[in-house]
């Protein structure tokens, strides 16, 4: 007599897969740890160190036993210092109980959406987007609506397209300027216009500044800097990428005082505070001399230039210019159809096993003609990427 089936699982772990770049990063350790040298542009990572400041903050907070846990959302002083920061960049007035500081950029995202978004709730996703968002909606039993933006103007993103969206299920939108993969930032103009359509319209805007001090424009503004709509705003930021502080798990979120609260609600059952050394390492990023931003946001945009430069020189690929981030998303669609060639995941795979170069390929962000190639690589790194890619694409013809 056969045994009925066991269900393992529940049905939300089902709704969502592993990361489609933690599994590229994986993938490639494996290779580098066979001996492979790899071309590996497929983590979104500061190839930098952290600040010796920063480390040393850290360091010290151990020595002085500052390991017990703090206030879930973090100590006064962290939560301070957050808000001074992005007051005296952004012209943003919160208090410290209107922050919360979590355990990594993509927790404040996580937390925040599973605050905000019931079953069968809607939330606006410009395409193409970070590969996390629409697991991290779909988790929640929300539906994710695409909003399809113009590879021809540079991935701009306008009010006039999230409000053709907007249904009566509406409760979200997530924007991401500048944006992973794209390096799409949403003008000055066209974000507040966004802010203020969805404050009009009774619409939270949660605003993922993972990348905004990695700006190129010259015009570094923050949605939350409009006070009027603050609302309904919600800022989540890290100081991943703009410290390179990656694995220390650094991240926070900006908004009114009942979502906060919501939001450390969540996480007293979940993950509890982030690491005490960490806030400490938090604040005296946040609180000491910017120079370490500035001069990695110069290198970075150094790098970019030199990898446009290297993809301008392959036949048959076309790439928009970022305009902050540390990403290029490559169009490749000019080769399907050579060889055994029909998709992006086809081509990522092909340069990963023909020519030992790491991409991640754009069905991971929403399109189907792209792959993503982060230059937070030396340019060294980047010379020798170029030469293997171009000589891959020149098999294909």
């Amino acid at each position: 007599m056969s045994m009925p089936a066991v269900k393992m699982f529940s049905d939300r772990i089902d709704r969502i897969e592993v990361s489609a770049t933690l599994a590229i990063t994986a993938e490639a350790l494996k290779l580098k740890s066979q001996g492979l040298d790899l071309a590996d542009f497929g983590a979104g990572e500061p190839h930098f160190a952290t600040p010796r400041h920063i480390k040393d903050a850290a360091i010290e907070a151990i020595e002085k036993n500052v390991t017990r846990y703090t206030n879930v959302a973090g100590t006064p002083e962290v939560r301070r210092a957050i808000v001074e920061r992005h007051a005296c960049d952004f012209g943003s007035n919160y208090t410290p109980d209107e922050c919360v500081f979590t355990a990594g950029g993509k927790l404040a995202i996580f937390a925040a959406v599973q605050v905000l978004v019931d079953h069968g709730d809607e939330v606006i996703v410009p395409v193409p987007y970070w590969v996390s968002y629409k697991d991290i909606v779909e988790y929640s039993g929300g539906k994710c609506v695409f909003v399809e933006t113009p590879e021809a103007e540079n991935f701009r993103l306008t009010a006039e397209m999230i409000e053709r969206a907007i249904t009566p299920k509406t409760v979200a939108i997530i924007l991401n300027s500048p944006s992973n993969p794209s390096g799409a930032v949403v003008a000055p103009d066209d974000l507040e216009a966004i802010v203020r359509l969805a404050h009009r319209r009774g619409i939270f805007v949660l605003l993922d500044e993972c990348y905004v001090y990695l700006n190129f424009t010259g015009h570094i503004v923050s949605g939350g800097s409009f006070s009027e709509c603050k609302e309904s705003v919600v800022v989540l930021g890290s100081l991943s990428k703009t410290y390179a502080m990656t694995g220390w798990r650094a991240g926070f979120a900006l908004g009114p005082k009942p979502i906060i609260a919501a939001i450390a609600k969540l996480l007293s059952q979940s993950t509890s505070n982030a690491a005490s050394m960490v806030q400490r390492a938090a604040i005296a990023a946040l609180s000491s001399s910017q120079e370490c931003v500035t001069e990695m946001r110069a290198d970075y945009l150094r790098l970019r230039d030199q990898i446009l430069s290297g993809l301008r020189s392959i036949s048959g690929i076309t790439c928009t210019v970022p305009e902050g981030a540390f990403y290029v998303y490559p169009n490749v669609s000019h080769f399907f159809g050579s060889g055994d060639v029909r998709t992006a995941a086809e081509v990522a795979s092909g340069l990963l096993k023909t020519a030992h170069v790491v991409a991640v390929p754009g069905e991971a962000f929403g399109t189907s003609e792209h792959i993503r190639l982060s230059y937070a690589v030396s340019a060294e790194v980047i010379d020798k990427g170029v030469e293997r890619m171009r000589d891959y694409f020149a098999s294909l013809k």
